[in-house]
């Protein structure tokens, strides 16, 4: 159905609401007028045709130009707004995840089984030792639960990141653990199954001692991956080679490649959306007549030439100075209109809600049906203030509909829809801005651990990030002792005289 204005639109969609409920079939279909394609599509007017009409803006508020009619089913595949799925880390790297799981499970399994065992081989024959092989046992079991727990608390999980080269800690945890466990089976094998001994206490003392080094190896693995890098010894400076914007980190002792990805984590969510700057779409003409400069030496002296560059050069910083005061006043009137038209919708969304309670309809409107009614009157103007923010790539009409219904659910404000586009946030806000791969550029070997003076490049499809590392300085702190005298005043007081 075509809206002439936006108040005659919110009673047409009151009345073809009702109609909807009453059809037959059930079926919900939200039809929505637009004067404009919406975001993703290329608008058949020029930059010169919207300047026009923002300058009109304000005695064109309440109409809505009706071109084409179309229901919100045609229209969503068109900027349609997916969450992307994350690369997913290849099958080297699943595997040996579940090796060190396995290994890990493995080593916890390892001194029940050496109990177990001589009771299986030889049952009968064994020496009883009594209370003290049960106390064992208790303790036993309670050190194999509490190691279980914080290997599962601390090293089961997933891989997060796929690293060009082994960490080292970890390869070297691997290797002392997988040692370790073959020498302990083989001594078992040599001088408890091979000469197969009856002494089960000596047995269970055996499994206890496993149990315990087992725990200083994951004391000492909490330490090597956790608490190692907590103290701080470096500050990374980042800079996004685009626009300059960077941040600081502190760090402790890393490599080089756990040090970059420390760097891309905080980078999804610290950096501001690298936004280009707006293309020129026109120029100012009137600053092009340069004045006419003449020499007394001819018209082949040098000095006309160099008078020529000065002009045009003064001439030039002149008509960037004017673009951008002029892009900064679009931005602004665009905002305005945006802002308007925004805080309009949810208005006349609330007086059709009120009628609603009014008149005590029993049906109201589901929040992404009303989403989709009040998307239209926003659209236009939210879509020329997101192209002159350059923000039109980080949104598309599914996804703007869709933080529209979240508002209205949670009955939040109109400043609080607009807060995502009058201020963009981080990247990891915008589903629309996929994570990428990043290439690791260092002139040492990616496992040498942080120094002082280092530099290393993080490259992406459109984005690289300049990190130095630089030391923190040695820092003294001295102290001044202030005696508590020195706070003290004294009074004397005189006598008064008589005079």
């Amino acid at each position: 159905m075509d809206t002439e204005s936006n108040h005659s639109g919110y009673s047409h969609h009151s009345r073809g609401r009702q109609q909807r409920e009453r059809r037959h079939d059930g079926q919900k279909s939200v039809n929505v007028t637009v004067g404009q394609p919406l975001l993703g599509e290329d608008s058949g007017r020029g930059e010169e045709d919207e300047e026009g009409q923002d300058d009109r803006w304000g005695e064109t508020t309440t109409a809505v130009t009706s071109e084409r009619s179309a229901s919100f089913e045609d229209l969503a595949p068109v900027g349609t707004s997916r969450i992307p799925d994350t690369v997913k880390p290849n099958t080297w790297i699943m595997i040996g995840f579940y090796l060190s799981c396995a290994l890990g499970l493995f080593a916890i399994l390892t001194p029940p089984a050496f109990i177990v065992l001589p009771q299986v081989f030889w049952g009968s024959q064994l020496e009883p030792c009594g209370v003290v092989c049960e106390g064992l046992y208790i303790s036993l079991a309670f050190k194999l639960l509490l190691l279980f727990l914080a290997s599962w608390a601390v090293f089961l999980r997933p891989p997060r990141c796929d690293l060009p080269r082994l960490v080292e800690f970890h390869a070297l945890l691997i290797v002392l653990l997988f040692f370790f466990l073959s020498s302990y089976w083989l001594f078992y094998g040599v001088r408890v199954l091979g000469p197969q001994e009856k002494n089960l206490l000596g047995v269970v003392e055996y499994a206890v001692s496993l149990v315990d080094a087992l725990i200083f190896i994951h004391y000492l693995a909490l330490i090597l991956l956790e608490l190692r890098q907590l103290q701080p010894f470096f500050y990374l400076k980042v800079m996004r080679s685009s626009d300059g914007e960077m941040r600081f980190y502190s760090l402790g002792t890393l490599s080089i490649q756990r040090a970059a990805m420390f760097v891309l984590e905080n980078y999804y969510k610290d950096f501001p959306v690298f936004r280009p700057d707006p293309p020129v779409v026109r120029k100012r003409t009137r600053h092009n007549n340069h004045p006419q400069v003449y020499s007394v030496d001819g018209p082949n002296s040098s000095t006309v030439s160099q008078s020529q560059t000065l002009i045009s050069t003064s001439t030039n910083y002149k008509e960037r100075y004017y673009e951008e005061a002029e892009h900064a006043r679009k931005v602004r009137r665009r905002k305005a209109r945006l802002v308007m038209s925004v805080h309009d919708a949810f208005s006349q969304l609330k007086r059709l809600v009120q009628q609603d309670e009014e008149w005590k309809l029993p049906n109201t409107l589901h929040p992404r049906e009303a989403a989709q009614s009040i998307f239209p009157l926003i659209a236009q103007s939210l879509q020329r203030y997101l192209r002159s923010t350059q923000q039109a790539h980080l949104h598309s009409m599914e996804g703007i509909i869709q933080h529209l219904t979240l508002c209205l659910t949670h009955r939040m404000s109109p400043q609080a829809f607009l807060e995502q586009y009058l201020h963009p946030g981080p990247p990891v806000q915008y589903p629309s801005n996929p994570y990428g791969v990043w290439t690791l550029v260092s002139e040492e070997s990616v496992t040498s651990p942080l120094r002082s003076d280092l530099t290393f490049c993080l490259q992406c499809s459109d984005t690289q990030l300049l990190v130095t590392v630089c030391g923190i300085p040695f820092l003294k702190l001295s102290e001044t002792f202030i005696s508590p005298n020195s706070h003290r005043l004294i009074v004397s007081s005189k006598p008064e005289t008589n005079l």
